[in-house]
Order: structure tokens, then C-alpha cells, then sequence
């Protein structure tokens, strides 16, 4: 059984997207490029019509993860979140006790994460340390390169 993903509304449209995307154009691009490998003759010989049906097999695979990623996705109330600890979806300012920067992060789904963009996955080491904690609070947190220490800014929705 698959897990169930929370997603923010944002989230949600664009796996709706993308899946509509694979399933329309995606479908019709892959089928075309197979017609025009089929045309060039001897299939028995032809790499280009095998590479052809092997990316569409790559593709029909996606579009069932996708699929299943969207039966299995929920979309998270934020009003009904509590905003005095760090929950899912909270965005959180941190400081680095050790040398003082100050970053902040969005909590998301694996799926949604985008460091780029503040955005961490609910299931990184940071991440899973802040979860439940309040304002003030000093935490301990092991990451690849060791323990570190981050003191709870500020949390917001």
C-alpha cells in the first residue's frame, strides 16, 4: 500500500499538471516518434523503433507513479493548523547557534521539496528535528555532516 503524501494547494495543481501533460502531449509525442520509426522499414532491425518502444514504456510507468502519487495525495487545511508548533506546511526561522545564520524553510512533502525555493522535504534530518517544537526552543539536530545546533525563530503558516 502506497503512503499518503499531504500537499499544499500549490503542490497538488501541479501533479494534476504534469500528469495531464504526460497523459495528453507526452502520449502523442512518444506515438509519433514510434509511427516514424515504424516507417523506416524492418522492425526486427530497426534501434531507433526499439528505443521508441522503450521510452514509451518509460513513460507509461511514470504515468502510473503519477497516478498512484495522486490517489494517495491529500491536501492539507492550513487554517486547522496549530501555528504554535512546527506541524507540516509551517514555515520556520531558524538560527544556526553555532554561527549565527538565520534561514528559513517551508515544510512540505517529499514531492514538493525544493531547496531552491525554502522549500524542504517533512522527511529530511532538519526537518524531521523541528517537527513538534516551539518558538525558543534549542534543538539538536544530526545531519550528514554532523550534530548541529538550531534555535526556533519564529513559526508562520
Amino acid at each position: 500500500m502506497a503512503e499518503v503524501a499531504y500537499y499544499t494547494k500549490e503542490g497538488l495543481e501541479n501533479l494534476k499538471n504534469e500528469l495531464h501533460q504526460l497523459k495528453t502531449t507526452g502520449r502523442t509525442n512518444i506515438s509519433k516518434a514510434i509511427a516514424e520509426a515504424r516507417d523506416k522499414g524492418d522492425l526486427s532491425e530497426n534501434a531507433e523503433y526499439d528505443a521508441a518502444k522503450e521510452a514509451q514504456g518509460l513513460h507509461e510507468a511514470k504515468i502510473s507513479k503519477m497516478g498512484e502519487m495522486l490517489a494517495n495525495a491529500r491536501l492539507l487545511d492550513e487554517s486547522k493548523l496549530d501555528a504554535s508548533k512546527v506541524l507540516a506546511l509551517s514555515i520556520v526561522k531558524i538560527k544556526n547557534v553555532k554561527n549565527g545564520a538565520v534561514m528559513s524553510y517551508q515544510l512540505v512533502s517529499e514531492n514538493e521539496a525544493d531547496l531552491k525555493s525554502g522549500k524542504i522535504s517533512v522527511a529530511s534530518p532538519i526537518a524531521k528535528g523541528l517537527l513538534g517544537k516551539k518558538v525558543g526552543e534549542t534543538i539538536e539536530i544530526t545531519v550528514p555532516a554532523g550534530n548541529m545546533e538550531f534555535e526556533i525563530m519564529e513559526i508562520s503558516r
